[in-house]
């Protein structure tokens, strides 16, 4: 489904736009998609409209082999730097903006952005990020379970693997909301507000 409407209380939210996830995604290429997100930042605070900046800090504290397996290999590769998990400088992050740093996939569990998003009365959230089969589309679930009207900025994401990222863009997302690209949601937000 396509963008049709770009509700009064939107909200932007950026997922994993940080220093570590961004040196290692290529499918789109990450610095489009930087790009793309920061021209969706700057649009939505210049019509005061929430912008929601989301980085992760570490992996959920579930038991399963896999991350039994991962924490293995941590353990046996170099410590990560000290700034892996902040965001990129060109997101040109605000006082204003709402900041969640999540432990799992999606921003929604375990975190305060349900609340944050009801508290300004946003209805609708307009997502972007890496990685497309992880943390948007774990976000993008929620969000939709949560009752918010889903847009998913489908060339301002990207992820570890050009198949996984097609499959949630073609086959995941339009059942979670309406997909555009950054252009088609920069002409519908010209007419909010």
């Amino acid at each position: 489904m396509t963008l049709t409407v770009m509700d009064e209380r939107a909200a932007l939210v950026v997922i994993d736009l940080q220093k570590a996830t961004v040196a290692r995604t290529t499918e789109p290429p990450t610095a489009e998609v930087v790009q793309r997100s920061a021209e969706l930042a700057k649009a939505f605070r210049d019509r005061g409209l929430p912008v929601v900046l989301v980085n992760v800090t570490g992996g959920a504290p579930g038991r399963t082999d896999a991350t039994q397996a991962q924490a293995k290999a941590q353990t046996q590769t170099p410590k990560r730097p000290a700034d892996w998990a902040e965001l990129v400088p060109e997101l040109d992050a605000h006082p204003d903006d709402l900041r969640v740093t999540k432990q799992t996939w999606g921003a929604f569990h375990g975190t305060s952005l349900h609340g944050d998003l009801q508290a300004r009365g946003v209805t609708q959230v307009v997502l972007t990020g890496i990685a497309t089969s992880i943390g948007v589309e774990s976000t993008a679930r929620a969000a939709h379970e949560h009752g918010y009207h889903v847009v998913l900025a489908v060339d301002a994401m990207s992820d570890l693997d050009p198949v996984t990222h097609r499959h949630s863009i073609e086959r995941v997302f339009p059942r979670l909301g309406e997909t555009a690209t950054t252009a088609e949601i920069l002409e519908v937000l010209t007419r909010v507000g």
